[in-house]
Formats: structure tokens, C-alpha cells, sequence
């Protein structure tokens, strides 16, 4: 028999455990094992009931996406499935932990399900840019009715036992998965119930049948936030053909479509950015075993957007937060902002009416810096200037208690720099949150010189406990994200200069599949924010600066690259603009003309790229993916494109590198030349992806 799954008999009903740490994911190994296992619990004639149920903490959490992309080892799952839905005998799921993709589909091709309370259902397989493969978007409908299903497989978000309860999912909830199993399964024996087998039961689909636009209605809101996606519509299909087509038909259609998304390139990056995002959490450099340090309250400096963003993701994982501020008045601006969010996010449905007051009340607003003294971690959220930083450091060394780690939420500063301003520059550190930060998933942690490695583990768990994607960086101007997109501001704003319009480059962009163009961004952000930093600097930039002299700020004022209606946020091209443009361009006697749209996506995406090669160089960021990260969750990166770097790798370096020199020589900038590692791998015929494999090879 298998060593991971193991048959039992109590009595007359058979128990078939599945072992296989961490998460029973359903291997090749597994999936023999079930068979084995099920076809000798069916061959014994003392067996009258079958459960099968999981040890450690879960029950079957879906494939084993290790096997992905590999070839299938037998048996399938869907022979495995076929074998327990056609036995003469009663089978019961016993569910606990969560039962996700193929592990749902597992239980749904049972007789019966039990799960305890604290059980998860449902089948995320959109969120890899799959549909459910082994006959879940077939029994699913069946067994809750496609509005439901439709909301399961399409938005890929599961369901707790309660909702499964009452959604006819499960059978009932029971203490513990083997002995609630057992005693359901005995249940059934003893009381003859018929077997139910979905497959042959449509009565939940008769009401879609008669009114399709049941179902309609329910794909309609789910996929109107899908733009670009492949996949939530393949599902909606499949889910459809379960309304349309008898149930072996319908299966095949499924089969169809799993297929052609799993060879297709959404679906693959889409896996990547997977596992992209649990190699970023591996912190390299770090010596094994390190453990984080103990964070039971964090104090967070300033309440203003960014602060106040920080101390509501603390406080949605219930970790206590001291929010600091410098006087009465900002403190009760920032605590009435949060309270405002909070509310207007419970009057969504977005969380429980009694969370505001609960998460609120984890957060205590003080006035003064001296309030720090019993916290783990502090986070300074104060204005982006160099002086202001390091005065506030300076003075965290008088009233931090020893150990605590203290962290910049600086967006572009130098943290060694900052770190000098204390006598404890090992505890000190990066956390650059992104806006908003309770609802922006990254966090880039940034590695000083000095910064210890506990202190380093800290953030990273930390980050991860308050379900933010932490990404490890170290220090440079910009980081990584920043850094990369100012390469990108200034392409966007020569093109300009060349003839391009504010409207035509953000379409290319939006269109590749970013939430937002470079110019509507800028309107967003503020255009005076730049303009006075760039006075600062004594740096000018002529039609920006126009734009400001001429009290175009932005959103905020109605009017900046584009003008804004009263109360609207939508971005409207301003013939004033245009003029604008040309009365500069010919001031500074500059010809204008058509800048095609391939070039335009070009000199968005390459410099970013050509930059992100530096940094890899340089080793600002350990792994190609990290870069990637840190694109995918602080810049709304399109996750089907799977990164910067990705993307390029599958564009091809080579290509990249020759349209980088083309452009540095025909608009004269040496920035746009190819880094020494892009030509390199381009040279060689490589790939950034290779850089990644020959790291763990060494």
C-alpha cells in the first residue's frame, strides 16, 4: 500500500487517510494512493461505508503545482474521481483545514461531505489563470446552483462551512473530521440513504435552465473587474456548459478549456507570479535558522495618508498600534480619516458592522514622540525629507527601548544615511509601504549596511503576518519599483517633446494592461509635488513646469495633463494642453512628429527593463523575481504578464538590447544604452530567469 495515504477499517465502514505534508497536495504518489486505497475499501466484502478524510492540518489543499507543465504521472484524477463516484458504496468527505482546486474536487465526487467548522471550501484555480480541470465546474453548480458556483469558480474566493452548510455543499458540521466522518458514514449505512452522485443530479440547475440570465447576471459583476484575463471567462464557459450540456459533455468542454489555458501564456505567468511571491519571502544572505524578534505593538510616527494606511493594516491582523503625532489637531484629522474608511468599508459588506469599533480600538493616538517607549517595532511615516528623517531617528535613540526595530517608510532616501543619525544602526531598516498602504499588498524591506539579520527577519515576517508581499531590497536611490519607473517618467516626458500627446502614451500603457498611464498617475500623485522638488534641485523640466506656472496641479485642481469635471476623477484630454505643448516645443524650436504606438511601448517598457538589469548587477534586488514583485503588487503591474522581467525574457533580451541601443543613438540619450548585463544575456542567447537558476545551482 502507499506510504502517504493509508486505509483503516472500523468496523464496517473503511477510514482512507491521506499524509502528505505539508498541505496533502494531490502528487502523483497521492493520487495512487487514494486509488489503491479506495478500490480495496470497495472490494471488501465487510465494508459498508467509506471515509476519506487528511491528517496534519488540512485536508487536500488542492494539486501539487510542483507537477505543473511536467508529464502527467498515472493515475489521473479523473480516473481516480470516476472510481469513487461510480461506488456501490457510500463515500464521505470528512473536511477540515481547507479543501481547495482539485481537493474540492475531490469531495465533490463523494456520495456526502462533513467539514468542521473552521473548514474553507472552494476552487481558486482562476487565480493561476486556470478553471477548475477534474469536473468542478460541472459538479460544483450541481451541488449549490450556478449563481454560487459561479462566484466560487469565477471569483476564485472560497467559502466557510457555514455558507457550505447552508449553500446544500456540505451535510453537516461535525468535531472532528475522521470521528465526524465515521459517525456520518454510519449514518447512512444504517439508514439505506440513496447514494448521491451529482453528476446525475440537475435539480439546482432547473431555475438557470428556465432564465438564463440567472446566470448571465452573476458572470456579469464577477468579471467586470477582469480586464485583460483569460481565464474568468473560460471558467464562466465551463460553468455554462454545465447548464447547457448533459454532464460527460459538459466535462469535456471543461477539459477543453483547462487545457488550452494551462498551455497558454496567461496561465504561465500567472504560476510564476506564484512562486515569485513565496521566493521573495526567502531572505538572502541571512544565516540559517535566524529567528525574527518578538512584535507585540508597533508605533507608527505621523497620521498623515500614509501613517494612518500603515497603523489599518496592523490593526485588520489585530496587532495593537501607537499612532504618534506632533499636535491634537492632525492626530484627530488622521483618527478620523481611519474611522471614516473603516465605516465606509463596513457599509460595503467589506467587513463585519462590528469591525470598525474593534479595529479602531486597537489603535491609540497620542501626541508626542515620547509615547514610543513600549513598542517592538517603529515605523516612521513622517514628510520625505532627508533633515526631517534624521531628526526623528535621532530622537528614537532617547525614548526607543533597546531592541525594538526601527524602520523608514521612505520611499527613496538613503537608510544608511538615516541609520547614522542613531546609536543602534543594526535595528534599523526600510519598510516602504505603498499607497493606499491598507489596501497596496507590497512592502519593500530595505537592507542597510548595518542592518542585522534578526532585524531584517523581523520585517519580513512581520510583513507577512499583516498579508502584505514583502520584497527585500537594498540601498539605492529609489529602491527598486521607484527607481525603475523614474526611467520610465523620463521617456514618457521627452516623448512629449517629440510629439507624442499625454493621452496617446497613457492609452499604449493602459492598454499593455497597467491600471494607469504615467500622466494621469502624475495628475493623481500631484504635479506640484515634482515641480517643487525639482526647484529644489534646480533642475527644470519645461513643459511639466509650464503646466504648474500655469496652476495646473492636477485632480486636486481640476486641471493638470488633463482636466477633470467637478467631482469626477475621470481624465479628459484638454485641447489647453496641446497649445501648451506646441507654444513650448516651439520656444525651444523643437520639430514635432508622429511617434508610432509600438514606439511609445517600447520606451515605456525597455529603460524600466535596462534598469532593472542594474539593479540585479548591482544586487539592490537577489533575484530577477523579486524585481518582479515588487512590480506585480506596488505598481498594479498586469499579473498575466508576470513581471518586468519575465515579460522580458519572454519578449526575447536580444530584441530588447538592439531597440535600446537603436533608440539611445536616434534621440541622443546614453541612458537608453543597454546595461553591461542585459547585453550580456542577450549576447549569450540567455535569459534573466537563467540568472535565478544558476544562483541555486551555486
Amino acid at each position: 500500500m502507499s506510504e502517504v495515504v493509508k486505509l483503516e477499517r472500523h468496523d464496517n465502514i473503511a477510514v482512507v487517510t491521506v499524509n502528505s505534508p505539508p498541505v496533502n497536495a494531490l502528487s502523483a504518489a497521492v493520487r495512487g494512493g487514494i486509488f489503491e486505497c479506495m478500490k480495496s475499501a470497495i472490494d471488501d466484502a465487510q465494508v459498508q461505508g467509506i471515509v476519506l478524510t487528511c491528517a496534519g492540518r488540512t485536508f487536500i489543499a488542492g494539486a501539487d503545482i510542483t507537477e505543473f507543465g511536467k508529464p502527467p504521472k498515472p493515475p489521473g484524477l479523473a480516473e481516480v474521481l470516476s472510481l469513487m463516484e461510480s461506488s456501490p458504496k457510500p463515500i464521505v468527505a470528512a473536511i477540515h483545514g481547507t479543501a481547495l482546486g482539485g481537493g474540492l474536487e475531490v469531495a465533490l465526487a463523494c456520495h456526502y461531505r462533513v467539514a468542521t467548522k473552521d473548514a474553507k471550501l472552494g476552487l481558486p484555480e482562476v487565480k493561476l489563470g486556470l478553471l477548475p480541470g477534474a469536473g468542478g465546474t460541472q459538479r460544483l453548480p450541481r451541488a449549490v446552483g450556478p449563481e454560487l458556483a459561479v462566484k466560487m469558480i469565477v471569483g476564485g474566493d472560497p467559502i466557510g462551512a457555514d455558507a457550505a452548510l447552508k449553500a446544500g455543499l456540505i451535510e453537516e458540521i461535525v468535531e472532528g473530521p475522521a470521528s465526524g466522518g465515521v459517525a456520518f458514514a454510519r449514518k447512512v449505512v444504517a439508514e439505506k440513504r440513496p447514494l448521491r452522485k451529482l453528476r446525475d443530479d440537475d435539480s439546482k440547475l432547473a431555475a438557470a435552465k428556465a432564465d438564463r440570465s440567472i446566470f448571465t447576471n452573476a458572470v456579469a459583476a464577477l468579471t467586470k473587474k477582469s480586464r485583460g484575463l483569460e481565464a474568468p471567462f473560460a471558467a464562466a464557459d465551463a460553468v455554462g456548459a454545465a447548464i447547457d450540456l448533459p454532464f460527460d459533455e459538459g466535462l469535456k468542454k471543461e477539459r477543453e478549456g483547462f487545457l488550452k489555458l494551462m498551455n497558454g501564456d496567461q496561465s504561465k505567468a500567472q504560476r510564476y507570479a506564484f512562486f515569485a511571491e513565496r521566493e521573495a519571502a526567502k531572505v538572502a544572505g541571512v544565516p540559517e535558522g535566524t529567528k525574527g524578534r518578538n512584535v507585540a505593538r508597533v508605533a507608527i510616527l505621523g497620521a498623515g495618508t500614509m501613517g494612518g494606511g500603515i497603523a489599518m493594516s496592523f490593526a485588520n491582523a489585530g496587532i495593537p498600534v501607537t499612532l504618534i503625532e506632533t499636535g491634537e489637531e492632525q492626530l484627530k484629522r488622521g483618527m478620523g480619516i481611519m474611522q471614516k474608511n473603516y465605516e465606509a468599508t463596513a457599509a460595503r459588506g467589506g467587513i463585519p458592522a462590528d469591525a470598525p469599533a474593534k479595529r479602531m480600538g486597537l489603535i491609540n493616538g497620542v501626541v508626542g514622540i515620547e509615547n514610543v517607549g513600549d513598542a517592538d517595532l517603529v515605523i516612521e511615516a513622517v514628510f520625505e525629507t532627508m533633515a526631517v528623517k534624521k531628526e526623528v531617528f535621532g530622537k528614537l535613540d532617547q525614548y526607543a527601548k533597546p531592541g525594538a526595530v526601527l524602520a523608514s517608510n521612505t520611499s527613496y532616501l538613503n537608510i544608511d544615511e538615516i541609520a547614522q543619525s542613531t546609536k543602534r544602526p543594526q535595528d534599523v531598516l526600510g519598510m516602504h509601504f505603498f499607497s493606499p498602504a491598507n489596501v497596496m499588498k507590497l512592502c519593500e524591506i530595505v537592507r542597510a549596511d548595518k542592518t542585522a539579520p534578526d532585524a531584517l527577519v523581523t520585517a519580513v515576517s512581520i510583513a507577512r503576518k499583516i498579508a502584505k508581499v514583502p520584497a527585500v531590497v537594498g540601498v539605492c536611490d529609489g529602491f527598486v519599483g521607484n527607481r525603475m519607473l523614474a526611467q520610465r517618467g523620463k521617456q514618457a516626458e521627452k516623448l512629449l517633446f517629440e510629439g507624442a500627446l499625454p493621452q496617446q502614451v497613457d492609452a499604449v500603457v493602459t492598454k499593455f494592461g497597467m491600471p494607469m498611464g504615467p500622466f494621469a498617475m502624475g495628475d493623481l500623485a500631484g504635479l506640484d509635488i515634482g515641480w517643487r522638488s525639482r526647484k529644489d534641485r534646480g533642475i527644470k523640466s519645461e513643459i511639466a513646469d509650464a503646466l504648474c506656472e500655469a496652476g495646473r496641479f492636477g485632480q486636486k485642481t481640476g486641471k493638470g495633463y488633463y482636466k477633470y469635471e467637478q467631482g469626477s476623477r475621470a481624465a479628459l484630454p484638454d485641447p489647453e494642453v496641446e497649445k501648451l505643448i506646441d507654444e513650448t516645443l516651439a520656444r525651444l524650436g523643437r520639430k514635432k512628429r508622429v511617434v508610432s504606438d509600438d514606439e511609445i511601448l517600447e520606451r515605456m517598457m525597455y529603460p524600466m527593463i535596462n534598469e532593472g538589469a542594474k539593479i540585479l548587477a548591482e544586487g539592490i534586488a537577489a533575484r530577477p523575481s523579486d524585481i518582479d514583485v515588487v512590480w506585480l503588487y506596488g505598481y498594479g503591474w498586469p499579473i498575466y504578464r508576470g513581471g518586468p522581467m519575465f515579460w522580458a525574457d519572454s519578449v526575447g533580451l536580444k530584441h530588447i538590447a538592439d531597440r535600446l541601443a537603436f533608440y539611445a543613438k536616434e534621440t541622443n540619450d546614453p541612458s537608453l544604452e543597454p546595461a553591461p548585463l542585459l547585453r550580456k544575456l542577450a549576447d549569450e542567447g540567455k535569459t534573466f530567469a537563467s540568472l535565478a537558476a544558476a544562483s541555486k545551482a551555486a
